[in-house]
């Protein structure tokens, strides 16, 4: 049940999607992604009139990409989840192992450590764009399918933490919020390109910063996980009248 996760971990895991949507490989391809998917150029999308001409066609169409890559995640999720409740019996092992891994990212994130695996990229491209709504979806899917490198270490983290949960529906919620942190942003984006690359225009320079942040971000919580002590941060909050019920 919910009830038995901490809370805490849902914004986590809605944190590690908005950190996923700011990185260096995907916020740049922003656009770029919103223009194949709805067919538009992206003069066409910063356009308030001809945008307001298909208004209907973005809408449908990004939510169909997030759709995508959200069926893919969740399914991750999902899968993570029962491996671990078939290794229930060394999940204080799996933890612990985890909690290492998670730190390792981080560390690779800040460029501590160079870890070459993680450097390699399976993209999924589409000569020509699938047609329909149905392509939007099928590109969400090889979206998820490809991640980038400095989405995998921040998704991997997610997923290890889904795999000492104790129940599936944990781990299917916990990837739906990585999922909603990820898609939330790029839906608003679409709605208004013109306004994203006048802020993109603004916070370029600064995105090395977000390896940085998303590095320490995955060293406390892989230190948390490996000392269990989400659940103690949940109960202080809850203690103190900040937490919230969830599942009933």
């Amino acid at each position: 049940m919910l009830q038995s996760m901490p809370q805490i971990s849902l914004v986590a895991a809605f944190s590690a999607g908005l950190l996923s949507f700011v990185s260096p490989c995907v916020l740049p391809l922003v656009p770029s992604y919103i223009s194949y998917i709805t067919g538009l150029s992206v003069e066409q999308l910063t356009d308030a009139d001809e945008r307001s001409k298909f208004k209907t066609a973005i809408v449908v169409n990004a939510l169909l990409f997030i759709a995508g890559f959200s069926s893919v995640f969740i399914a991750f999720g999902a899968s993570a989840s029962f491996i671990g409740q078939m290794l229930i019996t060394y999940q204080d092992h799996i933890r612990r192992i985890g909690g290492i891994m998670i730190i390792v990212f981080g560390l690779y994130l800040l460029g501590i450590l160079n870890l070459n695996f993680l450097k390699m990229e399976h993209r999924y491209q589409f000569r020509n764009r699938p047609a329909g709504y149905l392509g939007s979806f099928l590109i969400g899917v090889a979206f998820a399918a490809g991640w980038t490198p400095c989405v995998g270490p921040v998704l991997g983290t997610i997923l290890l933490y889904a795999s000492t949960t104790d129940s599936l529906l944990n781990g299917i919620v916990l990837l739906a919020c990585y999922s909603l942190g990820l898609g939330l942003p790029l839906f608003l984006t679409a709605l208004g390109v013109d306004r994203f690359l006048a802020y993109f225009k603004e916070v370029r320079a600064y995105l090395w910063g977000v390896s940085t942040v998303s590095g320490v971000f995955l060293i406390v919580v892989g230190i948390m996980i490996y000392a269990n002590s989400l659940t103690m941060i949940t109960s202080f909050l809850e203690q103190h009248g900040i937490g919230w019920t969830l599942g009933q």
